[in-house]
């Protein structure tokens, strides 16, 4: 469908209906009916090959919000910022004063600057663009009769989708079945009250709003409770959240609202502040510093401050030649402004972050806010979720069962010497009474489904099994199929499921109520947090048929066997069940009239069962890797404290060694929420050392943890996958969310999505964020110790002034201009693509209380800015003063004469050294503390291959190198353009400066290793260090 026929679709569009219109809207229609219009089977979907036709025929399911890359875009906001104007500025001027030659190289220059201005941010948009539909959400879809994951852009009419809490809705949708589902409306209705689904219900086709819409899922609302799953209608700018859109572009999307009264009228104050805030906006956006990333609004602001110095350095020239309007002295003028600017920064910085992004995506790490690559490099602590794998579905009929009289507090034996009988399926274990009445629950109190694939239902290879729900009730339900329970879902005879009472995190349990068709009888089954659960039990299943009360004994003994199990590293969970419930209405379940609180009492405790859920391989190495980076790591839970306690041992996260803690300390690095949530912010912070492990944690509990460390001056970055870890997701610094597991909601709250799901791929982020760190740096430095060499030259050089009384040019704007260009915008973008530095995971995070402006890093730029100045005044004095004599000639900062020949050639010497300083220091910020010839001697291939290392970098310098001889020997071009001479004798002058920069360069480095060793801050953590060691250093300070 093309643009214009979308348009024209769109326009005629009825609410409630499908792209192509069905003989009433959705929410008139039966379920089944709505299924058949479509041409989709309810529970198998579309087939591939309809799904295909289809997404050709209605389009991608989206809002066309993505424009793709504009071109014409780029190129306008190349032109139209603060920088380019500055510089037309100084263009203009020049041709005001008739300086065509300097105005014309200026022209050139901004030229060649605005093309590779532009072609690096197409580049870099392009890449952005790329990662975004990398990026892109995703839906579980049904087709040819298998779930599976398909972006949302892909969906369309006739898809049979699954619903989850935490889940976006991909479109709208017609409910085929629900179970408790709920669903967040506000951005359509306005509504803060979630609404609650009913797909048997039917409603009047025009009177009926989107809001009493109960039979309808609407496309980008959030399901807030339950499950269910529903055929897709209506897509992209079809759905209600596009008409919406529509609107909204008609009206063209104004940022800002003029205020007005209940009678439509706006005050003069009214239109004042409306002006006035639109002016800001623009004028923010084009001085760059309400736009961008934290690190780009500040080098924006930077950029000013440095803009009114260059102002005033004008000014100091003008005053010291008289204020006079000879065009060399404004010439002279603008070439300090420019020297002072540090015109390739925010470029520079903005292809250093595109290119950050492209390097994470192919290390499984997706980026959704561009500020994250900022942030990444001071993160100091690390909280997660969870730390442990999957349990992937395995076949049950492979293993064995068995069981014994022992008590898991009593068994002391080893899990190869439990002594047990080997119980087969359906067989021994039919027999077993208790035995079954706990595999009921096991069995109901489920919703993941474990089912054989027959070779005719996967004709393309043998039998196999198939698993599809939560990791937890996964591994249950393989253990129940061993004992020929299939589950509700998978068809369990004599059994009907008649709602669910989904899991809540306040409560720690869910439950099913179930029918049995022998009886009638209503029957409830639960499973949940030990502790929790059997507060809501009364009696417990000794024998076949009688029951005990539950006592405080009998309590007490369930704990310590839940304790003693989690001290296994198992996840423990109790299971409990109740008859002879009172009947159930359709009307109930339908309306959501039934209270959970009514059914979850006087259970029969039915007994525990513990899962085994290892961590992942990775986790334990990346967690010893954290330390190395002087990153703490905290492990919030909602596990069993006993189960967190021995995961977070086995991982590293609490040392294997007990004798490294005093006991007392050791108690505290383990905290239930119940106990975290009752101190008060201030005891918390009274504590020496915040909890490492915190169990059956509360989604409030991880934004209090987070506070926490934010008091305690800790840059938090925070992993997550469900709705409830949002919070906590937005509140820290950096917000982590799980690729493949992950809810919507948690995706929508994060700031970095993990595509694999590995724990190592935070570490990678981390590592890419530090490395992106240190090379902005790195060019920083680069470009503004340039800027203090050129000023200090330019001012300091007043003080020369020919026969006229008029100060000296040392450098030319021309010069100035070509050195920044040239050897600047290419090494600066080089050393933007330095790798990683070997240690970068060896060293403590970045302060946050510098960022990238370091005492170390201004010292830096003072010292190698003064080391530059003095190079440059020392090349133009020795040889003006050295071999011609001072003479200064007349008018020599405007054209060549005889008188001149001792200014050009010392300019030029001051040219070529200042051309190789610059190319040369870039290769010495490469380690702002190594030194550049360390290894020159010993093993100089390994120092070779170092500068080989990048090769843009490396070929910068060359090329900047050999460009210069072109720009002196040239006629005309030297004379005219550059306004400096050939040179000849005046080599040895450049070689001896710029071997006197390295001199000094080198001399500075060694300082400042000599001193940060005094210092005590050069020790850094050796890679190679052992785990125990590490282990004893990471927990030392626990004591």
């Amino acid at each position: 469908m093309s643009e214009k026929q979308l348009a024209q679709a769109v326009e005629g569009h009825v609410s409630g209906q499908a792209n192509e219109p069905l003989s009433q809207p959705a929410h008139a229609l039966e379920s089944l009916q709505v299924a058949a219009e479509l041409h989709t089977h309810p529970t198998t979907g579309l087939t591939a090959e309809e799904a295909n036709a289809r997404l050709a025929k209605y389009g991608p399911n989206d809002l066309g919000e993505e424009r793709g890359v504009r071109p014409l875009e780029i190129l306008i906001a190349q032109v139209v910022n603060a920088m380019t104007m500055i510089l037309l500025l100084a263009l203009a001027a020049s041709f005001a004063i008739k300086a065509w030659i300097e105005g014309g190289v200026l022209a050139a220059l901004i030229l060649i600057n605005l093309v590779i201005g532009f072609f690096q941010d197409l580049q870099a948009a392009r890449t952005i663009a790329s990662l975004k539909s990398l990026n892109s959400p995703s839906a579980r879809v049904i087709r040819d009769g298998e779930s599976s994951i398909t972006e949302v852009a892909k969906l369309v009419p006739g898809d049979v989708i699954e619903l989850k809490a935490g889940d976006v809705v991909p479109a709208d949708i017609r409910l085929l079945e629900t179970v408790n589902l709920e669903a967040d409306e506000a951005l359509l209705t306005g509504e803060s009250v979630p609404s609650r689904k009913d797909p048997q219900a039917v409603f009047s086709e025009d009177d009926t709003g989107p809001g009493d819409r109960l039979n309808v899922a609407f496309s980008s609302t959030t399901i807030t409770k339950g499950r269910g799953c529903g055929v897709v209608f209506a897509t992209g700018m079809f759905t209600e959240i596009g008409a919406i859109a529509a609107a909204l572009r008609a009206e063209g999307g104004k940022k800002r609202i003029l205020e007005r009264d209940e009678n439509g009228n706006a005050s003069t104050i009214a239109y004042f502040k409306f002006a006035c805030g639109k002016s800001w906006d623009w004028l923010g956006h084009f001085l760059g510093v309400t736009v961008g990333t934290p690190l780009q609004q500040k080098l924006a602001q930077l950029f000013l401050y440095v803009f009114a110095f260059a102002i005033v350095c004008a000014i100091v020239v003008l005053a010291v030649n008289g204020f006079t309007g000879r065009t060399d002295v404004i010439i002279y003028a603008i070439a300090t402004a420019i020297g002072t600017l540090p015109v390739t920064l925010i470029l520079v910085l903005t292809i250093t972050m595109a290119a950050g992004t492209k390097v994470m995506v192919q290390r499984n790490v997706l980026v959704r806010n561009m500020r994250s690559l900022e942030a990444l490099g001071g993160v100091t602590s690390h909280g997660t979720y969870s730390i442990d794998g999957s349990n992937e579905p395995y076949n049950p009929e492979v293993g064995d069962v068995s069981f014994t009289a022992a008590q898991p507090k009593d068994d002391q034996q080893s899990s190869d010497e439990k002594l047990g009988s080997r119980v087969t399926p359906a067989s021994e274990a039919s027999a077993h009474e208790l035995l079954q009445r706990y595999l009921d629950v096991a069995t109901f109190a489920n919703l993941a489904t474990v089912k054989q694939v027959t070779a005719e239902e996967h004709p393309s290879g043998p039998a196999r099994w198939q698993a599809h729900g939560d990791p937890t009730e996964i591994a249950i339900q393989v253990f129940a199929t061993r004992f020929g329970r299939i589950g509700l879902s998978s068809g369990e005879p004599g059994w009907t499921q008649i709602t669910e009472f989904p899991f809540d995190s306040a409560i720690k349990k869910m439950s099913v109520l179930c029918q049995n068709h022998a009886n009638q009888e209503v029957h409830i089954f639960t499973k949940g947090a030990v502790e929790r659960l059997v507060d809501s039990c009364s009696t417990i299943a000794v024998q076949s048929n009688e029951l005990s009360p539950l006592t405080p004994a009998a309590k007490s003994e369930i704990l310590a066997n839940a304790e003693s199990l989690a001290r296994q590293g198992l996840r423990v969970l109790a299971l409990a069940s109740r008859s002879s419930l009172r009947p159930v209405s359709e009307d109930e379940v339908r309306q959501g009239l039934l209270k959970r609180e009514e059914f979850e009492i006087d259970l029969v405790f039915r007994g525990l069962i513990g899962i085994y859920d290892p961590p992942r391989p990775e986790s334990r190495p990346s967690v010893f890797k954290c330390h190395q980076a002087g990153i703490g790591v905290h492990m919030l839970t909602g596990d069993h404290p006993e189960t967190a306690r021995a995961i977070a041992a086995e991982v590293g996260i609490l040392p294997s060694r007990k004798e490294l803690l005093r006991a007392d300390v050791a108690e505290t690095l383990v905290m239930t929420a119940h106990d975290f949530d009752r101190l008060t912010d201030a005891q918390l912070d009274a504590l020496p050392h915040l909890p490492l492990v915190v169990a059956r944690c509360a989604p409030s509990t991880k934004v209090r943890m987070i506070d926490a460390l934010h008091r305690r001056h800790r840059y938090v970055a925070m992993t997550g996958d469900g709705v409830n870890d949002s919070p906590s997701l937005k509140r820290a610094d950096v917000g982590i969310a799980m690729g493949l597991g992950g809810s919507d909601v948690a995706k929508s709250a994060s700031d970095i999505v993990l595509s694999d799901d590995n724990f190592a791929s935070i570490l990678n982020a981390i590592e890419e964020g530090r490395r992106i760190f240190d090379n902005v740096q790195k060019f920083m430095g680069h470009v503004l110790a340039a800027n203090v060499g050129f000023v200090t030259t330019l001012l300091i050089g007043l003080i020369y002034k020919d026969r006229g009384g008029v100060s000296i040019f040392q450098v030319t704007p021309v010069e100035i201009l070509f050195t920044l260009l040239v050897a600047g915008a290419f090494t600066e973008t080089g050393l933007g693509f330095e790798s990683a530095s070997p240690d970068v995971l060896n060293r403590p995070p970045q302060s946050l209380k510098y960022g990238v402006f370091t005492p170390e890093f201004l010292a830096d730029i003072i010292a190698y800015g003064i080391l530059m100045a003095v190079c440059l005044i020392g090349s133009f004095v020795v040889v003006l003063f050295g071999f011609y004599h001072g003479e200064f000639g007349r008018d020599c900062n405007l054209r060549y004469a005889p008188s001149c020949e001792g200014v050009f050639r010392a300019r030029t010497t001051c040219y070529t050294a200042m051309m190789w300083i610059f190319l040369l220091f870039a290769w010495e910020l490469v380690d702002s503390r190594r030194s550049l010839f360390d290894g020159f001697v010993s093993n100089n291939r390994q120092w070779a291959a170092r500068l080989w290392r990048n090769p843009f970098l490396f070929w910068s310098v060359i090329s900047g190198f050999v460009v210069v001889f072109p720009t002196i020997y040239i006629p005309v071009l030297n004379h005219v353009v550059f306004l400096h001479a050939p040179i000849d004798k005046e080599w040895g002058i450049t070689f001896g400066f710029v071997i006197l920069f390295m001199t000094g360069a080198e001399a500075w480095k060694w300082a400042k290793r000599v001193y940060l060793r005094r210092k005590g801050l050069m020790r850094r953590k050796k890679a190679g260090i052992d785990e125990e060691a590490l282990e004893a250093q990471v927990f030392g300070k626990f004591q």
